[in-house]
This record gives C-alpha cells, structure tokens and sequence, in this order.
C-alpha cells in the first residue's frame, strides 16, 4: 500500500489533505480514485489509513479510517556523521540508511575531503538529500523521515559530538576498538531512555591521526569494522547495521 509523509498542518482529527508532488504521484503516477486506501503519516506522532474522498488541483483530501501504531522506529537514535564522499555516494548512504534505520545524517568536511562545496549548490543539494530521505522511509515503511543536515565543518562535529551518549570515530589502523565491545559498553552505561549515538565515518582517504586525537579528546571512542578496508559509503552501512543488531532491533540482544 502507498504510503506518504504530509505536513502535520493537513493532518486534521477526521481528515488529512496530501498535497504538492506527492498529490501529483497519487493522482497521475498511481492513477488513484476515490475510495482508495492509503497510509499517511505526519512524521512525529500520528498516523493513519485513510480513504481518499477527492482529488482536485488542491490536493488530495482523504478521510481517516482508522489511526495505526508508530512501532517502525528503532528504540535507539543513530547519528551518520559522513565526511562528504565523491559522486553520488552521499545520496546512497542517504538512502541505504534511512531504509536501515539512521534517526540523522550529519555531512561534513574533514582534512582529506576532496569534494569542493559551491554554495549557490548547497541549498539544492540539501534538498535533493532531503527528499531521497523522505523518499527512503516511505519505501521503507518509517514512522519519520530522518532529518539531513547542512554541512558541518571538523570543528562543529567534534562539538555535535559532546551532545550524543556515545559517539564513534571509525579508523583502520591499529588500537582501535572493536565496534561490537563499543557498543555494548555504551548501551549498558548510557542513562538515557532513548539514546543518541553518533558513527563517524571518514571520506575516500580516511582521517589523518591528528583528526583521530582530536575525536578522541572531544569523546569519541575509536572503532574498527572488521579486518577488511571498506569503501567509505560501506562503511557507514555497516557501522549502522551493527549498532541496531546489537541493541536488538535486528534479532540481536535485548
């Protein structure tokens, strides 16, 4: 069944109205017709089978058929701190994330980035990052689309990094932790109901070891994935899905 993320605004207590490109995907893609059926969800706390009663150049408006429980969320909040890759590589690990389960992804720029920001391109940029998110957890039957922030800059992640409960620096060379150790530690010691942990992943070139030492004093714990060298996009996919198997949203510990 369709399913689509409307403004919370036109999430009425009997009706809902899906508007802009996802009003012009139901009517003209999915060629639907009144008294189909769809799910909607305002993102936050609501969402609903509805029937749809119209659809004109307004919109569309559906009635609620009924409210459905939100349990497709992970019971922990997953950070991706990217360090912007070449290509098109940040709109796969947007995509392939949120369909996994990430709550944000954080690009950023560090030593070894060699992508060339143009900022009469960012706000576009992040726009597209944006609706593939969106586009990614509607497929992916998400409760919310995960928010894509603006570029940080090493020193405004390292500050986002003191506002997680544990957060992660994944580097290859020797001495780093076992990311599994990691974080079953942090899931034991975080306090927190719903906690907030954040992976760091570095461009094509890795971070040099002053960026690794200035992690670590700003909390960050360094962490390994295993015995083989990953491309920067994998990695971020891999370090995700470890951490919400290990807190049990993927069949592994409670």
């Amino acid at each position: 069944m369709q399913r689509y993320f409307i403004d919370p605004a036109h999430f009425k207590e009997t009706e809902v109205l899906i508007s802009g490109d996802d009003a012009h995907h139901l009517s003209r893609v999915m060629r639907a017709e009144p008294g189909d059926e769809v799910i909607v969800s305002n993102g936050l706390d609501r969402e609903a089978l509805v029937r749809i009663r119209t659809l004109d150049k307004e919109g569309v408006t559906a009635e609620i058929v009924e409210l459905l429980p939100m349990l497709s969320e992970p019971a922990v909040d997953v950070w991706i701190a990217q360090s912007l890759p070449k290509g098109d590589k940040m709109e796969t690990v947007i995509q392939k994330g949120t369909e996994i389960g990430a709550e944000r992804f954080i690009p950023f720029i560090s030593e070894r980035t060699v992508v060339q920001l143009d900022a009469k391109k960012e706000g576009k940029r992040l726009e597209r990052w944006n609706k593939i998110a969106k586009e990614a957890a509607e497929q992916a039957h998400r409760n919310r689309v995960p928010e894509v922030e603006s570029v940080h800059s090493w020193k405004e992640l390292l500050n986002r990094a003191a506002k997680a409960d544990a957060a992660w620096i994944c580097y290859e060379k020797a001495g780093a932790q076992e990311l599994r150790k990691a974080i079953r530690q942090a899931l034991k010691d975080s306090p927190a109901v719903r906690s907030k942990l954040l992976l760091v992943v570095g461009p094509e070139g890795g971070f040099s070891e002053r960026e690794v030492e200035a992690a670590e004093a700003a909390g960050c714990v360094t962490v390994g994935l295993g015995k083989r060298i990953l491309r920067t996009e994998t990695a971020a996919m891999v370090g995700l899905t470890c951490i919400l198997y290990e807190a049990g949203e993927m069949g592994g510990e409670d």
